[in-house]
């Protein structure tokens, strides 16, 4: 008969204890598991790309219901655990009950609040889970202050800015992320981040937050106030121990555990934050990881020690490299080798004592992270190569750098992956055995699996293992299948598959129906393969495009007209404000695509809305669409006394010609009238500069997440010329490049060079191409909102469908 073993907390921790003791020991323990949150395990350290929106939490969740049922584990979830009965042994929650043989303590940690007025507020936040992040996601356009600039307050402030908020960093010490960083870095970690758009107050320490019924402003000692619709409190974690101190578990600063994890109780166990081993506390995933593997040979009656190792930190805000290990404070005996580049916002650090490295400080470049911190931890004695070390293992021993040099000169005991403990040994016999893509390697060792910053060094393990020619082979564009996006794209045009269960079936797909990242990517590909056959699936769009609004945080949405060149009449703005009376929408906004939105529209009104703003003439403006967005113009020559041509003029002409089109992802002009660039057309993903002599047309640039000049694509006299080139790359991004990826990541891939052979060069193409974008708008350049508008759609808008079957013939 099996043993019972409760594990109380579904984190990443437990996770990996449950992974290791179903591979070794899964015929000894049926497993329970108890967790406060209503969800199980999800990769915490990827929360900071999906509060930037870089992923969804669907892409985050590491262990399904499926995987949990595999496994026959008893979910309890959304049941916190209120009391543990040592003697009976016998685990309690709000809702259950659980006898063990064995239990495990994953509690984890719990964020520190800081006893100010006003800190029980609604609005006052924590990171540390999902409905944290929901919250802060939902800051767009709004103040937002994070109290805290260590490193979770940062990718806390990177996330809410890249949704759009205002975001003010309130650190109490001298420079940010001082536990990690010397001041050095700290200054251009700084610069980065105001270069966001973030303000930074460093030195700062937090008397109140203000508010009546919520936060609205955070009020310093030295009497600065910063408005703040909400703040996150990122100011450090404490181990969360309070069901083990209830217990009568010896608990000191954590729940104090042995060499096995075992706590002061024989039958129970406890791994993560929440513990406490030889005086030291744990707060990165690495060490949790090892502390799972021990638990997991103990649990299976296997001798195992827990010994932590020495730990480096990384930073996942993207566009910020960092990277630090050791000790880097000042200290007798001890000495620095620095190295600058002011102009490329590079700073490299090494700290030496006795020929030794003991700490490392990286900013701007740390390709050579893992190969300083291989020799720091093995205690490697530097002494033959001081004078070139700072500049890494390209350049020991007087040899031409070389891009895999660094690689190259790791052994393989050396450390790829921090989070999971995987060697370039690991790797390289994972490679060798077949696993010869990204994910089949992440599948056999876990690499890059956790918190991603270490991909590049695996992908280029891997390059050296297997050689140019397989290294760069593309992954499968979802879980679905092994073909890649481009591979798809050509076998739909090759094989004439013109619906989306052809593909799946031709194409061997592994699931039934697809997925929420494969089936969005078809229907687009189909409808911009074959847009006269092909008819759109509108079940398979993202819900913003299924509703043709903007879904907001309360179940809501906006609606936002197109307004041609940001040209509106007295009349629209008429209409506009008759349709915020009469829906009672609650904020009317000025976007920064010179339109009007009106949010909190319930969404049994869009229908009747789109109708009253129809009548007006009013249009959808695809706010919500991978399309065209918007053309923002300047007033140019028609009434700028600087203005060469007639800016305003050509973005209407060009948003009339491009609205209605689907693109991989949106897309975005500007048209400016003169060099002095009003209409900021240098960061769009097209961009139309008017000079004396014509126009001056430059792509591929972004001003969201990723700041980016455009790149010039050709010039022309003629304003005619100038709309036909655009067009043929508008069509070009649509026929060549990989779903939901925006025009500059398309354009990188390949080359601004060969896009201009294509649009500009040779002639006969463009015509091609523009032929080509004029049949699918054809069917598509079109009004949704009158489509769906019609007494015969707007029922099934309400609240309740009609779920009533008429009896066929």
């Amino acid at each position: 008969m099996k043993k019972k073993l409760v594990v109380i907390g579904a984190g990443m921790a437990s996770g990996r204890l449950l992974e290791h003791l179903f591979e070794t020991a899964s015929d000894i323990w049926d497993v329970t598991l108890f967790n406060a949150e209503p969800r199980g395990n999800y990769n915490r350290l990827m929360l900071s790309p999906v509060l930037s929106g870089e992923k969804t939490y669907d892409q985050i969740v590491t262990h399904d219901a499926d995987w949990y049922a595999g496994h026959g584990v008893d979910c309890r979830f959304a049941q916190p655990v209120i009391r543990i009965d040592r003697d009976a042994r016998v685990v309690h929650s709000n809702q259950s009950s659980a006898e063990y043989d064995a239990l495990v303590i994953a509690t984890g940690s719990a964020p520190f609040i800081i006893p100010v007025p006003g800190k029980d507020l609604p609005g006052v936040v924590a990171y540390r889970d999902l409905e944290d992040t929901q919250a802060m996601m939902a800051t767009a356009g709004k103040d937002a202050v994070v109290i805290g600039g260590g490193l979770l307050g940062l990718e806390a402030a990177a996330g809410m800015a890249a949704q759009g908020a205002r975001v003010t960093v309130i650190h109490l010490m001298g420079h940010l992320m001082e536990r990690q960083l010397d001041p050095a870095a700290g200054y251009l970690l700084q610069k980065d981040l105001e270069r966001r758009g973030i303000t930074v107050h460093c030195k700062g320490a937090t008397k109140a937050i203000l508010g009546t019924d919520r936060a609205e402003a955070v009020l310093l000692e030295d009497g600065t106030v910063y408005p703040a619709d909400l703040v996150c409190m990122a100011v450090g974690i404490r181990p969360e121990t309070r069901i083990a101190v209830d217990a009568h578990l010896e608990v000191e600063r954590g729940i104090v555990v042995d060499d096995a994890l075992r706590t002061s109780d024989p039958h129970i166990f406890a791994l993560g934050e929440c513990v406490e081993h030889r005086g030291q506390l744990f707060g990165l995933v690495a060490p949790l990881y090892d502390q799972a593997k021990v638990l997991a040979r103990t649990l299976a009656d296997q001798p195992a020690e827990f010994r932590p190792v020495q730990t480096a930190t990384k930073l996942k805000v993207t566009g910020c490299d960092l990277f630090s290990a050791g000790d880097f404070a000042e200290g007798d005996g001890r000495e620095d080798i620095v190295f600058r580049d002011p102009g490329r916002g590079i700073y490299k650090r090494l700290v030496l004592q006795d020929d030794r490295i003991i700490g490392v400080v990286m900013y701007g470049d740390t390709a050579d992270g893992n190969w300083f911190y291989g020799l720091m931890k093995d205690g490697t004695d530097i002494a033959d190569m001081r004078d070139t070390l700072i500049f890494g293992p390209a350049f020991q021993g007087g040899a031409a750098p070389d891009p895999m040099a660094a690689v190259a000169a790791l052994p393989p005991e050396a450390e790829i992956c921090g989070c999971n403990g995987v060697c370039k040994g690991a790797i390289i016999q994972a490679v060798q055995g077949g696993a010869i893509t990204l994910d089949a390697v992440r599948a056999c060792t876990k690499a890059s699996g956790s918190c991603g910053t270490c991909t590049g060094l695996v992908e280029q393990v891997m390059a050296l293992t297997l050689g140019n020619t397989v290294a760069n082979a593309p992954a499968g564009m979802c879980k679905c299948t092994d073909h890649s996006h481009e591979d798809v794209r050509r076998l739909i045009k090759s094989m004439g598959l013109r619906s989306i269960p052809a593909v799946m079936q031709d194409l061997g797909w592994r699931t039934v129906g697809g997925c929420h990242s494969c089936r969005p990517a078809l229907n687009f590909y189909l409808l911009a393969e074959w847009p006269l056959e092909y008819q759109d699936d509108r079940q398979s769009r993202f819900v913003n495009e299924r509703n043709h609004a903007n879904i907001q945080k309360d179940g809501t949405y906006s609606v936002v007209p197109r307004m041609w060149g940001g040209v509106t009449t007295p009349a629209e703005l008429r209409a506009i404000a008759d349709a915020a009376d009469k829906y009672d929408v609650p904020m009317v906004k000025v976007t920064g695509g010179q339109r009007i939105d009106l949010l909190g529209v319930r969404k049994e009104d869009l229908p009747h809305m789109w109708a009253d703003l129809n009548a007006a003439g009013l249009v959808s403006g695809h706010a919500y669409s991978k399309g065209l967005r918007t053309v923002k113009t300047c007033v140019g020559s028609e009434f700028c006394r600087f203005g060469t041509q007639d800016s305003t003029g050509l973005g209407i002409r060009l948003e009339k010609l491009l609205w209605g089109s689907w693109t991989p992802h949106k897309v975005k002009l500007g048209v400016s009238g003169c060099p002095r660039n009003c209409a900021e057309a240098t960061c769009k993903d097209v961009g139309i500069v008017c000079v004396d002599s014509g126009f001056n047309i430059s792509v591929a640039g972004a001003a969201g997440m990723e700041v980016k000049e455009t790149e010039h694509l050709a010039s022309t006299p003629s304003e005619d010329e100038a709309v036909e080139i655009i067009t043929a790359f508008v069509q070009l991004y649509r026929e060549e490049a990989k779903y939901l990826d925006r025009a500059w990541k398309w354009v990188a891939k390949v080359g601004l060079d060969w896009v201009t052979a294509r649009v500009v060069d040779d002639l006969s193409n463009r015509r091609a191409l523009v032929e080509r974008f004029e049949i699918s708008q054809s069917v598509y350049r079109r009004d949704p909102w009158a489509d769906l508008s019609t007494p015969s759609e707007t029922p099934k808008w309400g609240p309740l469908a009609d779920l009533t079957l008429e009896a066929a013939e």
